[in-house]
């Protein structure tokens, strides 16, 4: 892959990695179109989601930090041996609800292989029907926003390990990861900027255990990468990504999702509609 590419890549996945669109699904159409795609795309598409994943750390920098101290803090308790069941922190709460919507990804780990291959196929109308999906979840959430929804105050188990399931099924190229689990914290009764908040911080497990499985193949050298295109790759999803993030906050605030809802199934009925004619023709779709 040469630095453009990467280069184009990685603001495609800054993009579309926190707008509610599908940054898999929007890198899949890409390399497909670009006749790129394969395991080597697949593992580029890993490597630029830890561009985007120092844009979620640094972008909810005080909120992560708080929750690192509160950890910290309640480490000194358990070895102690004087636990303080009555605090209700936020951070601690957000710590606590962050592990329940983890403990769906175990279940899900044995379908990655599923994922990988789907992405990195040469068929588009999977794709093409997850975009659609992820639309209807946006016009379906904005329709169940109600005023004084739950912070991380009164936030229950129930929205996390409902939002974490999504983020399990999310690794479907075309069903937006953002985008699903935070319209289904609005739809469970979260309110809007603590959606946002908890949607990009449980991210950050998920996609530094996908890169960790990945980790060994990159070493092993079974699939060649160049180090130029991916630090080109991931610098690029960084600052695209910051503003992203900044994006995402204001058009959740102002209820503005299902903008994205009209572009997604515009996009969907197209990639469905190539993918049909590739499969009817033999013909593949190259620009």
């Amino acid at each position: 892959m040469s630095i453009f590419d990467a280069l184009v890549q990685g603001v495609i996945q800054g993009l579309t990695e926190f707008l509610p669109v599908s940054s898999s699904g929007h890198l899949s159409l890409w390399q497909h179109f670009s006749g790129e795609s394969g395991e080597a795309a697949g593992i580029y598409s890993i490597l630029l989601h830890l561009g985007t994943l120092l844009a979620v750390f640094i972008a909810f920098r005080k909120e992560i930090a708080a929750m690192c101290r509160e950890l910290c803090g309640m480490c000194k308790e358990i070895f102690s041996g004087h636990i303080d069941k009555t605090c209700a922190l936020p951070a601690r709460r957000r710590i606590f609800l962050l592990i329940i919507s983890l403990l769906p990804l175990c279940g899900f780990y044995f379908l990655t292989d599923f994922y990988t291959a789907l992405a990195a196929d040469s068929d588009i109308v999977a794709e093409g029907i997850c975009f659609l999906l992820t639309a209807v979840l946006l016009i379906v959430s904005s329709r169940c926003v109600k005023a004084g929804g739950r912070t991380a105050e009164n936030m229950t188990w129930k929205d996390a390990f409902a939002m974490g399931v999504m983020q399990g099924i999310a690794p479907l190229p075309g069903l937006s990861r953002s985008g699903s689990t935070i319209s289904v914290g609005l739809i469970m009764g979260v309110e809007r900027e603590e959606a946002v908040a908890f949607s990009f911080i449980m991210g950050i497990p998920a996609v530094l255990g996908a890169n960790l499985l990945e980790l060994p193949r990159v070493i092993s050298g079974t699939v060649e990468i160049n180090p130029a295109a991916a630090a080109a790759g991931m610098t690029a999803a960084l600052f695209v990504g910051l503003a992203a993030i900044k994006t995402v906050k204001i058009l959740v605030k102002n209820d503005r999702f299902t903008y994205f809802a009209w572009y997604l199934i515009a996009v969907g009925l197209a990639a469905v509609g190539i993918g049909i004619y590739e499969h009817l023709t033999g013909t593949a779709v190259r620009f």
